[in-house]
């Protein structure tokens, strides 16, 4: 599934493939916002912090840490975030992402977002943001395109009329972001846009591993807002 171009697909198949996918993804347990308890009560809409696999939240969006291709990671079993979400979203997901580029004519700026529908994920919709790549020391313009990508997505949200949106850990696997950085920015990015914006919009910080799950709890308590 991660190497099949985007290519259209039979009706049969999309049913057969739906049906699989939407049993696959309820056995594997979806997780509500309403299961969750804010860590930070805002009148723009609260801040959770939350461990687990994100394609099992079931919000209004959830953030892809895309590349500029935008269409997925196309490295087989890879256990990326986005290979994670193509996968349990479907081929109909490819195809979107595609029809996007097609029409884009360039790869995907880092620090903007895109949106699609979610098909077959418990979410409704997934945006999908490239981060910066760091080969060096970090630099202003690394933090500045970082801050972007949730930006970004929180404005995209806005526009569509999203209520709850999960952000993953952006650009700190692969792309080498130091960690503890890109909490810090992620939450000031986050904690800005809802100073500057009556959204009542509640947002979820998803972590997978334990690490990161340490850093943000150490954030959130550590940081003013």
């Amino acid at each position: 599934m991660n190497v099949r171009p985007a290519i259209p697909a039979s009706d049969e198949f999309q049913v057969v493939q739906n049906a699989y996918l939407q049993e696959e993804n309820q056995a594997r347990g979806i997780t509500k916002l309403s299961d969750l308890s804010p860590k930070i009560y805002h009148d723009n809409g609260n801040i959770y912090l939350w461990r687990g696999d994100i394609t099992t939240l079931c919000v209004d969006g959830i953030v892809n840490a895309a590349n500029k291709g935008l269409t997925g990671c196309w490295q087989p079993c890879h256990a990326c975030i986005d290979n994670c979400i193509h996968t349990y979203a479907g081929i109909q997901l490819r195809a979107a992402c595609d029809k996007i580029m097609q029409e884009q004519g360039h790869e995907e700026p880092t620090g903007c977002a895109k949106i699609t529908p979610a098909f077959n994920l418990p979410c409704r919709y997934v945006l999908h943001t490239v981060g910066p790549i760091i080969l060096g020391a970090l630099t202003k313009k690394d933090c500045d395109l970082l801050a972007s990508c949730y930006t970004s997505c929180l404005n995209l949200a806005a526009e569509n009329d999203l209520h709850s949106i999960a952000f993953c850990c952006i650009s700190t696997g692969v792309f080498h972001f130091p960690p503890e950085d890109a909490a810090r920015i992620a939450f000031k990015a986050v904690m800005d846009w809802k100073q500057n914006h009556s959204s009542s919009m509640d947002v979820v910080f998803n972590v997978f591993s334990q690490k990161d799950e340490w850093i943000y709890q150490y954030v959130l308590a550590k940081e003013e807002y």
